[in-house]
């Protein structure tokens, strides 16, 4: 067992049902907040403190790669969503623990550089008028200067259904309308569709100039959106809800999509999304990650796309506010997503270079598992 500086001592969470953050310690007193991902978050809390503490606990917090390999093998019976969440808390808050300890943003650990980035106004609402959620993008385009909106189609997991009948004939038509002719649009389907209804439905999507088709069939099923990315012009995407490194490698390997789209607290972490995006890099695919709320998720694929050489032209920044996502509100003390002329940016301080607010971490379920506590 490492006895250095660097030993893992502590790990804590605090947290709720929709978020749960970690901050880890080492023996030098050093700390790095990180972030499971969202949605279940109690339930993660639990998993993080059973399986992948106690593997971390007395290790090399130096060591990043290795370690998250370890918990994967030694939780090999576990090769599912949950502990890969968790997992990412670990990550995250290591990098952040590294990059406060070099006195660098993340990005700067692994060749990247703090600035700007493009983002794109994603509307996460299918109960909303097409008109109503054009009007409020095109808003958001006359307020913030975005160029760049994504929004949904179909119904999600919706078997050709969908969310009311002709919602999809009727929204792509007023989202072209309403925003400038010079916008990116694109659309998430949510595994919406059997794959001759995506085909048909993508040739009317690129009729009407979408650059951009995510996840039309079921995501489990990589024959099926294949068979459709294949028929189609335009680029269809998917790959967020994908954790095992060995799915992704068969997607790219076959392009069953045309981008990949990883999310970082979902495939456990920028150590394992940063495989994911070289693994795309070789095979000649670009990168858009999935980062559709504004928790440390988003913050991290922000310092991820100023690193990866592949890189999609936009950020995923999600445009809802309390009304939708109540959980995500006060999180921290500023606004780390704050958009000028369309744009975000990744901060220059050390870490991730966000603070989490202090009084939400007070109000949060709390645990901590410390290395004297391990047999």
């Amino acid at each position: 067992m490492d006895n250095s500086p660097a030993q893992i001592t502590a790990l804590e969470t605090f947290g709720n049902e929709f978020v749960g953050f970690v901050r880890v310690t080492t023996r030098d007193g050093k700390t790095g907040w990180g972030q499971m991902s969202t949605y279940h978050a109690d339930i993660t809390a639990l998993v993080f403190h059973r399986q992948v503490a106690p593997w971390a606990l007395g290790q090399d917090a130096m060591n990043i790669d290795d370690l998250v390999d370890r918990i994967v093998e030694r939780e090999h019976k576990f090769p599912g969503s949950y502990l890969r969440r968790a997992i990412s808390g670990l990550d995250t808050a290591l990098w952040d623990w590294r990059g406060k300890r070099e006195g660098k943003p993340v990005c700067a650990l692994i060749g990247g550089t703090p600035g700007p980035l493009r983002a794109y106004a994603s509307s996460m609402r299918r109960d909303i008028a097409p008109e109503d959620d054009a009007r409020r993008l095109a808003d958001l385009q006359d307020r913030f200067g975005f160029d760049a909106f994504k929004f949904r189609i179909a119904s999600e997991c919706g078997h050709d259904v969908d969310e009311w009948p002709g919602r999809t004939e009727a929204i792509v038509p007023a989202m072209q309308k309403a925003l400038d002719r010079g916008a990116a649009l694109l659309v998430d389907a949510n595994s919406g569709y059997s794959p001759d209804k995506a085909i048909e439905t993508g040739k009317f999507l690129q009729e009407h100039g979408i650059c951009h088709f995510e996840e039309p069939c079921p995501y489990w099923n990589l024959e099926d959106t294949k068979r459709v990315a294949d028929a189609l012009d335009l680029a269809v995407t998917g790959g967020e809800q994908d954790c095992d490194l060995q799915i992704w490698r068969r997607m790219i390997d076959m392009r069953a999509v045309d981008v990949v789209q990883p999310d970082l607290c979902y495939i456990g972490g920028l150590t394992r999304a940063l495989r994911v995006a070289r693994m795309a890099e070789t095979a000649g695919m670009p990168c858009t990650p999935h980062s559709a709320n504004l928790s440390m998720v988003t913050m991290f694929t922000m310092h991820f796309l100023r690193v990866i050489g592949n890189a999609g032209p936009y950020l995923e920044l999600s445009i809802e506010g309390p009304d939708y996502y109540p959980w995500q509100q006060n999180l921290f003390l500023d606004d780390p997503f704050a958009v000028t002329d369309g744009r975000v940016r990744v901060p220059d301080a050390p870490g991730w270079g966000v603070t989490i607010n202090p009084d939400w971490l007070n109000s949060a379920e709390y645990r901590k598992t410390e290395l004297d506590q391990m047999p």
